[in-house]
This record gives structure tokens, C-alpha cells and sequence, in this order.
């Protein structure tokens, strides 16, 4: 296929407009995770149901809503998705800061879920149409650095706020940028052919059944969506609390937690995010299979400094600590999506990738926060403030399962390519 109109410079405007797109949607989506402590005070919520405020609510219908959208954007304009989606969560976060009770903030993240399910999708089948396979894993790393820029900017822009003027500014505040975006997108988004840099002709766009099967059948996806799904059940739990924990356990305020983790998590976690996506290009040239056991191996190196992390009784110590696992844990993010859109038939990338972000998200973020949440309120009998460190702790050792089955995946992975290659 012809690459006349997509020159290099507008690939990479084009990934660096979605990768700001999915800064905003980061941005409303963990906003509230910062905020959580002041809700709590505020309404007199549990830790459960703050758990479903950062997790489940908003996970049901960000995920199940993802593959019918993704089912759409095999079909028709990506761009026109994208920016629907983009306008609908902005709305939705502003009107969060209107909530004047539990029910009332459910149901405006509900809505930001609605909105959030039409992002990622079809930006991921927009980047994997845009590159070859073995440069793919650094492009969707550089979209991932989203997650990065949009956790650093929602603790320091929401911590801030929140301190000097409450946690609805805070809403209302960063939902603003995502309606400017909206017209950026409007009329510099491109959407590229599909299979834009394949070699193999692509065919219709199969129903939502022909592209789940295609992806069970093959073992290796299989097992990278349930070891993908176990390291983000960790990561969004981590996310989710982080910030309630320094508060509550070391005693700092929502500004001092704001700037600490936006450093570890957003320059920390975005170091390693990018990395990840180029050491794994450069390793999976020599052998593809470095795509899972780069991401198995730094897993399994962050997880006893994470364990230590919640443990200490310093504050310094815990904010160490935590440094070395935010940078490696980022690292699965554009290896994994890589594969997942080489080991697809280009008709499949935006469906495949909502099947995925449903099992990532359906378990990962609906139960990784709400899993602690309900631990955590266990515990709190015997071991009060503690309760919620310890939670945070027991949930890390999902990385060593995670790490399992990322060796399995790469058992398989360079006869599954194949397939896909002869097949097409």
C-alpha cells in the first residue's frame, strides 16, 4: 500500500496528537484518585465504596462499551470516533464537580467511562497501521507515556486544587483541556488506510465472535491477556491508593502527595514506559520472544522493593522504595500491545484491543482498587491504618503469576506469527 500521504512527519504528528488525546483521557480517569481521602471526609464513604468510585463503576462500562465502539471504528472513521469519545468524557468529568452525593458521583463516572471506552481502541489500530511490525512496540510505548503525563498532571493539578479549593474545582478544572482538544482534532486528526504498513491484502472487518475466537485459538494471546490482565490488576490498585496511603499511613498532605508521585509516577513510570517500547524493539529483533520475558523479568526485579515500599514505617524509605518498581512495572505496555496487533490480521486491531481492554480493565481496574478497598476494611479492625499498606502489599504478588504466563506466551509466540503470516 501507498505511504505518499503519510509521510514520516505526520505519523508522528499523529501519534503525538493521540498520545495527547490519551493524556486528557488519564488525566479524568485517575483525577479522582487524588481526591479520594477529601470525598471520603467529605461524604462519609468507606473504603469500599471509594473502591468503586476508582474502580468497578467505571471499569463496567469503560470496558464493555469499548468493543461495540471498537466494533464501530473497524468500520467506519476512527477520527470521528475519537473525537465523540474525547468530547463525552471531558463533559462527563466537568459535571463530576457538581456531585452532591455518592449516587450522584457514581453516576458522572459511570458517565466518564461511557465516554473514555471510544479513545484507546481505535488509537491503537490507528498507530499499528501506521508502522511495520518490528518498530511498533516504540510508537504505541510513546502513546502509552499517556498514562505517565496524565498521573503526573492529575497529582499535581488535582493535589493543588484540591488543597486550595476543593476536590470539585479539581474535577471541573482538568476537564477542561480535553474540549480544546476536541477541536485540534476536529481538523488536524488523520485516520490512515488500514494496513497501512502491512504487506498482505486487508479484508473485511469479521464480527465480534470470528475475531474472539481467532484470538482464543491462539495460545500465546491467550496467555498475554491473562498475564497483561494480572499486572494490571496491580498497577491500577497501586494508582488507585497510592495517594490515599501517604496520606492516611505517613500523614502528608494531598499538595505533598501530588508532587511525589507525579515525579515517581509520572517522570519515573514515563522513563520507563518509553525505554520499555525501544529495548524491546531493539531485543525483539535478535528474538521476538524478548517482547514477554523483558516484561516477566522486570516484573518479578520490582516486586520485593514494592512489598518493602508499603512496609516501611519511614516515609523517606516507602517513597524510595517505590521508585525502582513504578519505572520497570511501566515497561509492559508497548511490548505487549505490539504483539497483540502482530499476532491480529489488520481488519482485527481495533476489536482485538477492545478485547483486551475489556479483560484489563473488567478485572484489572474494576477489582484491582476495590480488592484493596474491601482487604483493606478487613483488616482495619486488627490493624487499623495499617490495613490499608498491608492490602496494597498482598496485592503485588500477582506479578509472579503475571510472570508465568508472559513465559508461556513466549513459548509460542514465533509459531503463532508465523500463522498469521501464511494465513493472511
Amino acid at each position: 500500500m501507498t505511504t505518499t500521504n503519510f509521510t514520516p512527519a505526520v505519523k508522528a504528528y499523529t501519534v503525538g496528537l493521540l498520545t495527547f488525546i490519551f493524556t486528557a483521557n488519564y488525566v479524568d480517569r485517575q483525577i479522582v484518585a487524588i481526591l479520594l481521602q477529601s470525598i471520603k471526609v467529605d461524604m462519609g464513604l468507606t473504603d469500599t465504596q471509594l473502591g468503586l468510585l476508582s474502580g468497578l463503576a467505571f471499569a463496567i462500562f469503560y470496558a464493555t462499551l469499548g468493543i461495540p465502539i471498537a466494533y464501530l471504528a473497524d468500520r467506519m472513521s476512527r477520527k470521528k470516533i475519537i473525537i465523540v469519545s474525547l468530547s463525552l468524557f471531558s463533559i462527563m468529568t466537568f459535571v463530576c464537580g457538581f456531585a452532591q452525593n455518592f449516587w450522584q458521583l457514581l453516576l458522572a463516572r459511570i458517565g466518564v467511562g461511557v465516554g473514555e471506552a471510544g479513545t484507546s481502541p481505535p488509537s491503537h489500530a490507528m498507530i499499528a497501521d501506521m508502522y511495520v511490525a518490528n518498530e511498533r512496540a516504540t510508537p504505541l510505548a510513546i502513546f502509552a507515556l499517556g498514562i505517565n503525563i496524565g498521573l503526573l498532571i492529575a497529582f499535581l493539578v488535582g493535589g493543588w486544587v484540591n488543597h486550595h479549593y476543593g476536590w470539585r474545582a479539581a474535577f471541573q478544572i482538568v476537564a477542561l483541556p480535553g474540549l480544546l482538544l476536541v477541536v485540534v482534532a476536529m481538523f488536524t486528526l488523520r485516520d490512515p488506510p488500514r494496513g497501512l504498513s502491512d504487506d498482505f491484502e486487508v479484508k473485511a472487518a469479521p464480527p465480534l465472535r470470528d475475531v474472539a475466537t481467532y484470538m482464543w485459538a491462539s495460545s500465546t494471546l491467550r496467555h498475554l491477556i491473562i498475564g497483561s490482565t494480572l499486572l494490571v490488576t496491580v498497577g491500577y490498585g497501586a494508582v488507585a491508593w497510592l495517594p490515599t496511603y501517604f496520606v492516611r499511613v505517613h500523614g502528608l498532605t494531598t499538595i505533598e502527595v501530588g508532587q511525589i508521585l507525579a515525579l515517581i509516577i509520572g517522570i519515573g513510570g514515563g522513563i520507563g514506559t518509553a525505554l520499555g517500547g525501544n529495548i524491546a524493539d531493539r531485543l525483539g529483533k535478535r528474538d521476538v520472544r524478548w517482547n514477554f520475558w523483558l516484561i516477566a523479568l522486570l516484573g518479578l526485579f520490582g516486586l520485593p522493593f514494592s512489598v518493602a515500599s508499603y512496609l516501611s514505617v519511614d516515609t523517606t524509605a516507602a517513597i524510595l522504595l517505590m521508585i525502582l518498581p513504578v519505572c520497570v512495572g511501566a515497561v509492559y505496555f508497548g511490548p505487549t500491545l505490539a504483539m497483540l496487533h502482530t499476532l491480529v490480521k489488520p481488519e482485527m486491531r481495533s476489536l482485538s484491543s477492545a478485547i483486551l481492554l475489556f479483560i484489563n480493565n473488567i478485572i484489572g481496574l474494576g477489582l484491582g482498587p476495590l480488592m484493596i478497598g474491601v482487604m483493606s476494611d478487613y483488616l482495619s479492625t486488627d490493624y487499623g491504618a495499617r490495613a490499608l499498606p498491608y492490602a496494597m502489599a498482598a496485592s503485588t504478588l500477582l506479578s509472579i503469576w503475571a510472570a508465568v504466563h508472559l513465559w508461556l506466551a513466549s513459548r509460542t509466540l514465533p509459531a503463532d506469527i508465523e500463522k498469521v503470516r501464511q494465513t493472511a
